[in-house]
């Protein structure tokens, strides 16, 4: 039998049990992807985190994230928490005030900045992967497997796969009323995802569920909601920017108030809107839990 240390944070808030929660597993090195998936679905939270040794030239730590049914090659929440805690648990060294780190994930190394005072971390910051426009989807097909209609995208706007990292069905949307009534129509979703080139949807409207939002998203499938998503936050910003949906860089994305798991994120886009370089997506988090698998 062989023990691995692991530890559950709550990402994108800084209260425990809010945000989303994300089980990150240290030293996983030696655990096969069966193993890991088999780890996530006990887990049964949204994404699990194997923290592991770096390949990657420059990079300082690595990591992979897999969901109860698959490996994502990156993700927000989980990268928030792995950073926090390796720090809480003494395993990456705060180097000051700002402490920048390169984080290896399944799609390459990309930059981390922790921001910290008296030794303890306030704020981490992922910078995602040049954001890449893909696919545009025909509206009549992609709105019915959320229970709304063509007239329920946002007039003008197309549904559109974004990916900074992670390939995600960007689908604009009037205002919040719009959000409040998507329900999935899980046969059809699966039949749309298995033929589509994104990994999972991201519905948003350009107000806040707060007065301190800019916006607003859900984030769903057949059987769950996920609380608060940070790279589709990050395609969500490059989608709003390049189509001039926002005129400012930098503002405060909100997610899962509606289930009880409120969450924000900092938004930061860096670039012209004709060519973004990455969008900054960042926010707290909290421990929740320590221990240990016994494997």
């Amino acid at each position: 039998m062989t023990n691995y240390p692991f530890m559950q944070v709550d990402a994108f808030t800084d209260v425990a049990l809010g945000g989303n929660p994300c089980a990150i597993v240290f030293e996983a090195d030696n655990l096969d992807d069966a193993k890991r998936l088999a780890i996530a679905k006990e887990m049964n939270l949204s994404e699990t985190s194997f923290v592991q040794k770096p390949t990657a030239a420059g990079a300082d730590v690595a990591a992979r994230y897999f969901t109860v049914d698959e490996e994502i090659p990156l993700a927000g929440h989980p990268t928030i928490a792995t950073i926090y805690a390796l720090v809480e648990s003494g395993r990456l060294k705060l180097t000051g005030d700002t402490t920048r780190i390169m984080l290896e994930l399944k799609v390459g190394p990309i930059p981390i900045e922790i921001y910290s005072s008296a030794g303890k971390v306030q704020r981490i910051i992922m910078s995602q992967k040049k954001p890449q426009f893909l696919s545009k989807h025909d509206p009549a097909e992609i709105m019915p497997a959320f229970g709304l209609t063509p007239d329920d995208l946002l007039d003008g706007y197309p549904i559109q796969t974004v990916s900074t990292g992670t390939p995600q069905l960007m689908i604009p949307v009037p205002d919040l009323d719009t959000l409040r009534r998507v329900q999935v129509n899980a046969p059809l979703y699966n039949h749309l995802r298995k033929i589509g080139d994104w990994f999972s949807p991201h519905l948003f409207c350009t107000q806040g569920a707060t007065s301190e939002g800019q916006t607003f998203a859900r984030h769903v499938g057949p059987t769950l909601e996920d609380p608060f998503t940070g790279s589709a936050t990050g395609g969500m910003a490059a989608y709003l920017y390049h189509y001039g949906l926002i005129t400012q860089s930098q503002f405060i994305a909100e997610q899962g108030h509606w289930i009880s798991r409120p969450g924000k994120a900092t938004v930061e886009i860096i670039g012209s809107r004709d060519d973004i370089e990455t969008v900054k997506v960042g926010g707290s988090a909290v421990t929740v839990l320590k221990g240990e698998l016994l494997l």
